[in-house]
Order: structure tokens, then C-alpha cells, then sequence
């Protein structure tokens, strides 16, 4: 065999190692499923807000943030305001904030309840949701 020959069949064997190895990559993917995306999906960051606001306001403020008229467990009647217009859409953070610590106009104080961050991060969660495109006072 010449060198020339030798050169020749190791570099089909190359190939042929090369092409095996990238057929035979396992995938991370179920079986069957050919719809994977290329593109990474994105955290939520207001995951943890969702719960909080699903847990302790959505009841009164309603799925949407619309308010409206709420009749407590004990039979008191309350009037909700929307986070979407009106006041709400004026008020800075701070308001929110001494609101959610606070309470008041039948809201119950949550100063107990959530953390600090938690508060922040439904104020977050509010102004995100539902009054996107919006440059809250601060």
C-alpha cells in the first residue's frame, strides 16, 4: 500500500467515525416530539407575585385587577377599585405599598402576612399586569 492509499482510508474512516457520532447523539427531548423550539424559554419573574396576588387578592380585586363589588364572608359589602384606571393609575408605589402594609377602606393589612419583598413584588406584579405601557408616579 502506498502512503497515499494509507492517507485515503483513514480519512474515509474519519468520516465515517464523525457521521456515527453525530447520528447517534442522544436527545434531550421525549421521543416523538419534533415540535421542540430552539429558543430558551423565558422565567416568568412575577411567578411567585402571581401566587401571592391568586392567594391573597384576587378575591376582591378580581382575575384582572378590575375590582368592582365584592361581599365578604361576614356579609359586608365593599366597593373594589380597579387597578386598570382612575386613582390607581395615579397612585406611586409608596401608596400601593402603605395600602398593602396597612390596609384600609376594608382592605386588610398584610404588614404581618407578606414580606417586604413580596409587597414589592406584587407592586411589580400590578403595574406589569395590569397597567402595562404605563409610567407609574414613584
Amino acid at each position: 500500500m502506498t502512503k497515499r492509499q494509507l492517507v485515503i482510508i483513514a480519512a474515509g474512516l474519519l468520516l465515517v467515525i464523525v457521521t456515527a457520532c453525530k447520528t447517534n447523539q442522544t436527545s434531550s427531548s421525549p421521543a416523538g416530539n419534533s415540535n421542540s423550539s430552539s429558543a430558551p424559554s423565558t422565567p416568568d419573574r412575577f411567578a411567585a407575585a402571581r401566587v401571592t396576588y391568586d392567594k391573597e387578592c384576587r378575591t376582591c380585586h378580581g382575575t384582572k385587577g378590575g375590582g368592582g363589588p365584592v361581599k365578604l364572608d361576614d356579609g359586608t359589602k365593599l366597593k373594589v377599585p380597579s387597578f386598570q384606571d382612575g386613582r390607581a393609575l395615579r397612585h406611586p408605589d409608596s401608596d400601593y405599598l402603605k395600602q398593602i402594609t396597612k390596609g384600609g377602606d376594608g382592605m386588610p393589612a398584610f404588614e404581618k402576612k407578606l414580606t417586604p419583598e413580596q409587597m414589592n413584588d406584587l407592586i411589580g406584579f400590578i403595574r406589569e399586569v395590569f397597567q402595562p405601557g404605563l409610567s407609574p408616579v414613584r
